[in-house]
């Protein structure tokens, strides 16, 4: 009997299954962040709806035990996958002093945990890029078998990090991995006014490195472009290039109006790609997740995202004067 085209990557049943929980947990979270906001709970959202297939997908194809990752501010999937939990991402929306990313400090989506390996972001856009390469220049320069991956919107693609970053991750053949998240807007700006090229991942030759552009709505075939990324980083043949392709089905953040900028009717001819149902379709249809199953992962998730709003809603907020620590020597 033919493979099934997850199990020709590798990926067990369980693995699959499990690639759909995170990204159902990610959605449902960002769900209700949005509800909160609208509530006058939480100060701020910014969505990942719409981009979790890449997240994911690209997440499960990494070392999630040894190699970092730097994420952007829409990347939900991707801290799920390598450890963070529901409570933790919501003691950080709710900003309590038990948010783990910057105990409350920091805007809600500025990710960071040290011992999960995920670098803390700074707010101006792309400087994650040059982080990452900076922890795989390392990798190298230690002899050690981890990569770094990085991701960004494709309106970051045109900052001066970029260039820079890829650069020297390819002079110096870094261990780095690229994926641009092209939801195709920089909040208002449409990316055939952002980018003259065809494809972002065109860029890639002028660094020296292979670039790919793949369907951002398909968790396996980003699965597969960043697991041949990781193995080419693995073999010491340096960085990588991809750029998968998807759409930002909500505002670019609680704060802002898309109404303005695209028509509704837009958005919701991207909603007929929603990785979500169509994944949960392909595990169907490959006999391994039946809808009672289906079902129970719902009602889960459900329960987990109301007990972590629970918690984080009644956790205490930081002490006002520790908004003085860890500014200077002490």
């Amino acid at each position: 009997m033919a493979k099934i085209r997850h199990e020709t990557l590798g990926l067990t049943d369980e693995q699959a299954i499990d690639i759909y929980k995170h990204m159902l947990l990610a959605r449902k979270l960002d769900e209700r962040m949005l509800l909160l906001n609208r509530a006058g709970k939480i100060p701020f959202a910014i969505s990942c709806q719409g981009q979790e297939a890449s997240q994911v997908g690209a997440s499960f194809a990494l070392n999630r035990e040894e190699d970092y990752v730097a994420p952007y501010y829409r990347d939900m999937g991707v801290v799920l996958a390598f450890g963070m939990t529901a409570k933790e991402l919501m003691l950080s929306a709710f900003a309590k002093a038990e948010d783990p990313n910057s105990g409350g400090r920091q805007m809600p989506s500025h990710f960071g945990q040290k011992k999960r390996r995920i670098l803390s972001q700074s707010s101006p856009v792309t400087t994650q890029l040059p982080h990452a390469v900076g922890i795989a220049l390392a990798a190298k320069m230690e002899k050690k078998d981890f990569a770094s991956f990085v991701t960004l919107g494709e309106g970051s693609s045109n900052q001066g990090d970029f260039h820079e970053g890829l650069n020297f991750a390819g002079v110096h053949k870094l261990p780095v991995i690229t994926m641009v998240e092209n939801n195709k807007y920089a909040i208002s700006v449409p990316v055939e006014k952002q980018i003259a090229s065809a494809n972002v991942s065109d860029r890639a030759q002028s660094y020296g490195m292979p670039g790919v552009t793949v369907d951002g709505n398909d968790p396996l075939a980003v699965f597969e472009e960043v697991q041949k990324a990781r193995e080419r980083a693995a073999n010491g043949e340096g960085p990588t290039l991809i750029e998968a392709i998807s759409y930002r089905f909500k505002a670019h953040s609680s704060d802002d109006d898309d109404s303005q900028y695209r028509e509704s009717a837009e958005v919701e001819e991207a909603k007929k790609k929603d990785a979500i149902f169509s994944y949960a379709a392909y595990l169907k249809e490959a006999g391994i997740m039946t809808e009672e199953m289906e079902e129970e992962i719902l009602t889960d998730i459900a329960e987990t995202v109301n007990e972590a709003t629970d918690y984080a809603e009644s956790a205490a907020y930081p002490e006002p004067e520790s908004a003085l620590k860890y500014v200077y020597e002490e």
